[in-house]
């Protein structure tokens, strides 16, 4: 099996070095580039599997540089930025990132929100049955079963699991699950979005108060933990 292509787009040398050495040692092949215009350049030269991007980069905003890698690219994108703030957060997942880390990051953590994003990939190119554990999505189907017994859902309840489920690992805020979901009229109506998420919770988690597949990102919005 032929290595996963990382780009890391980052300023910081000491970081940068980091990441490489992590990468490496982890089986990953590894591009770096140090300002945006290098990395926008490298990304469309030889396009990777993942991008790790940093926000504050010397040449050009990350923001910025993301939404470029959007027009055309499809494969998973996570921030790497010393920004914490709710909004910088919600700015960069609506501009198309697939997860945010907040520097200084575990690389442990790091590592396992990149093998969430690359089984992401695969899944959409292969699968018709996402399976999780004791839970399984058929998408041909539009079925959900739990062990061996089948989960009713509504119309809604389904559509909203499916789009989590395809999405596994990535955060996705309220504003696009409502909007993808209920359409643009309902973004305000996070409302919807609390009371289908503990309907989902009920039905396919085996405690709904401590939730392993629906996972809350306080203010963000939801991630789908296949585990």
């Amino acid at each position: 099996m032929s290595k996963a292509q990382i780009l890391v787009i980052e300023d910081e040398p000491a970081l940068r070095t980091l990441l490489e050495i992590t990468l490496q040692t982890n089986n990953y092949a590894v591009n770096l580039a140090k300002k945006a215009k290098d990395g926008l350049i490298m990304a469309e030269n030889h396009p990777p599997d993942l991008i790790l991007l940093d926000l504050g980069l010397p040449d050009q905003d990350g923001q910025y540089v993301l939404k470029e890698l959007r027009k055309w690219y499809t494969n998973p994108i996570i921030i790497l930025s010393v920004h914490k703030s709710e909004e910088e957060v919600i700015r960069a997942l609506d501009n198309g990132a697939n997860d945010y880390l907040s520097k200084p990051f575990r690389t442990g953590e790091l590592l396992a929100r990149m093998r969430a994003a690359l089984r992401t990939v695969v899944t959409e190119e292969q699968d018709t049955v996402l399976n999780f554990g004791d839970l399984s999505v058929n998408l041909e189907e539009r079925t959900v079963r739990k062990g061996s017994e089948l989960v009713k859902l509504t119309t809604t309840e389904y559509s909203l699991l499916a789009l989590l489920a395809r999405n596994e690992g990535k955060v996705l805020t309220h504003s696009f699950l409502l909007r993808t979901i209920w359409g643009p009229g309902f973004i305000n109506q996070s409302q919807y979005l609390r009371v289908f998420i503990a309907q989902l919770r009920k039905k396919i988690e085996d405690d709904p108060n401590d939730p392993k597949y629906l996972v809350t990102e306080s203010g963000v919005g939801y991630r789908f933990m296949g585990g």
